[in-house]
């Protein structure tokens, strides 16, 4: 009977043992370290979204006009090639344009010349009236000395009075015909600045005469602006085409537009303006919705969708993406990742660690994510809050 009996508290006081340690430690290791899952509250935004798919497309056409009234002889690259930028499409016959750039070349040859002429006269004028000034001043200089000198014979009687008064006269007639050749010389000499100022201006407007017509030769060859595919050629070998006649229109692979679809139960976020995400790879590009189909086809709405990033390396035309279509989005918000503690509920027991232990804390959440779901109450930046499954451990209220 007393064997039995201390067999009996034996047993007890083992249990009382592992009850203890059971509750002491209600989480295994195993679950305490990687199993568990936690997000740290922050403050940022939070996107709800529909899925959308979409196709790539280039964003523009190219028109390319005929640079001038020719005729066609030859096309390099028709209708569904693709082109690189600086490809030739089409070849205008050029003889026209190279004749009447000859024709301008000769005419400039000609008026340079006659420039550097009318430069070579100019200073062998200027040369003449120069030396004409020159010759009058030193007149003037000699009728002074004997005027002079006749000033000394008047006074001694050896000259007349009219003498030395017709002296006086010659030097007044010799000084206004000097301010005279200065006057003249100076309009001719601004009638030399003027005629080569023109010649000049002439020379000016045919050279660029000259350049616009060699622009216009280069332009005979109608070349792709940009990557593209031809999707129009409207001309044939041998015809004769007008000046801005449309030849060639192309798609412009430089940047790009989304083509999407969206089921038409998802009519409501189907509108112009709203955000998109597109996925490519590892990258969500940023977009916008722009025209939006009024008709429905299969139970689905079509729709443009406008990058921010249009011309992202990685797209490439008939590209299929995966899209997110925005339905909600809240800016500046707490927020935590979604994980299997956060159900759809807006009303949640959530465990809020601390170093090794947590405690169980009532939290209330708003808007429910993609990606985050919104805090409303009951946490603050820097919490850190357990989001794994830990519905076993749903009725202990701390754990450590």
């Amino acid at each position: 009977m007393t064997k039995v009996l201390v067999w009996v508290i034996s047993i007890i006081t083992l249990g009382a043992i592992i009850t203890a340690v059971v509750w002491k430690n209600p989480l295994t290791p195993t679950v305490m370290s990687s199993a568990i899952a936690t997000s740290t509250v922050e403050v940022g935004t939070v996107v709800k979204t529909v899925p959308a798919k979409g196709i790539v497309e280039p964003a523009s056409e190219v028109l390319l006009l005929s640079p001038a009234s020719s005729v066609v002889t030859k096309i390099v690259n028709g209708v569904g090639s693709k082109v690189s930028a600086g490809d030739i499409i089409l070849v205008l016959d050029d003889k026209p344009i190279r004749d009447q750039i000859e024709d301008i070349e000769d005419q400039l040859e000609m008026k340079n010349n006659n420039l550097e002429k009318t430069i070579l006269s100019a200073r062998n004028i200027r040369v003449d009236l120069d030396y004409n000034v020159e010759v009058k001043k030193l007149t003037i200089i000699s009728i002074k000395s004997d005027l002079v000198d006749q000033e000394q014979l008047l006074e001694v009687g050896g000259i007349s009075p009219a003498k030395f008064e017709k002296t006086k006269q010659e030097l007044t007639l010799a000084e206004k015909d000097l301010e005279t050749i200065k006057i003249k010389n100076n309009i001719r000499l601004e009638q030399l600045a003027a005629e080569e100022k023109g010649l000049k201006l002439q020379i000016e407007i045919q050279q660029k005469q000259l350049d616009q017509k060699k622009q216009l030769l280069d332009k005979m060859e109608i070349k792709a602006p940009s990557s593209g595919i031809i999707l129009e050629v409207n001309a044939t070998e041998g015809q004769k085409v007008e000046t801005d006649r449309l030849l060639v229109r192309m798609s412009d692979l430089t940047t790009f537009k989304l083509r999407a679809t969206i089921e038409d139960k998802h009519a409501g976020v189907t509108k112009t303006g709203r955000g998109v995400f597109a996925v490519v790879g590892d990258q969500r590009l940023t977009g916008k919705i722009g025209t939006v189909s009024p008709t429905i086809r299969d139970n689905k709405i079509e729709f443009d969708v406008f990058l921010d990033q249009s011309n992202y390396a990685k797209l490439r035309p008939n590209m299929s993406i995966d899209l997110r279509v925005v339905q909600e989005r809240k800016d500046g918000v707490l927020r935590i990742k979604n994980g299997p503690a956060i159900d759809d509920s807006y009303r949640h027991d959530l465990y809020f660690r601390n170093g090794d232990m947590a405690t169980l804390k009532p939290v209330r959440t708003g808007l429910t994510g993609d990606e985050f779901s919104e805090i409303v109450e009951g946490a603050f930046p820097g919490d850190e809050i357990i989001i794994s499954d830990i519905s076993s451990f749903r009725k202990q209220k701390r754990w450590n």
